[in-house]
């Protein structure tokens, strides 16, 4: 799995891409970002950009609902950006998961889905 994260200073917004099969291992280096961030700012938006993306291993999706309790309030709006069917689909089942404001967007539109987190730059 690749985790790419992207956040400007000065800014609540982060921007993740995923790619390939999340691992518990992924959420090391997330993680301690995100609650940095929180810590910071008192809340998040977050752009959860998946690519070619295959879901989780069964301890990454431990991981995945273990931070949803830990910060059910702490995300703002929630933008997830998806190739496929059950992606779009993810968004509405994480909704009773987070008090966030949470859409999903086509790939095609990337751009929308920034300007609605407050992203500007791309992720590297």
């Amino acid at each position: 799995m690749s985790v790419k994260m992207n956040h400007e200073p000065e800014s609540r917004a982060l921007e993740v891409t995923m790619e390939g099969k999340l691992q518990a291992e992924d959420y090391e280096t997330f993680v301690p970002v995100v609650e940095d961030l929180i810590k910071q700012y008192g809340s998040l938006d977050l752009l959860v950009n998946l690519h070619d993306f295959h879901g989780w291993t069964a301890g990454a999706l431990w991981e995945d609902i273990k931070f949803d309790v830990k910060h059910f309030r702490d995300i703002g709006k929630l933008a997830i950006v998806g190739e496929t069917k059950w992606e779009a689909g993810m968004a509405k089942f994480c909704k009773p998961f987070t008090t966030a404001e949470v859409r999903f967007f086509p790939r095609e539109d990337l751009v929308a889905a920034r300007e609605w987190i407050g992203v500007h730059a791309t992720v590297n």
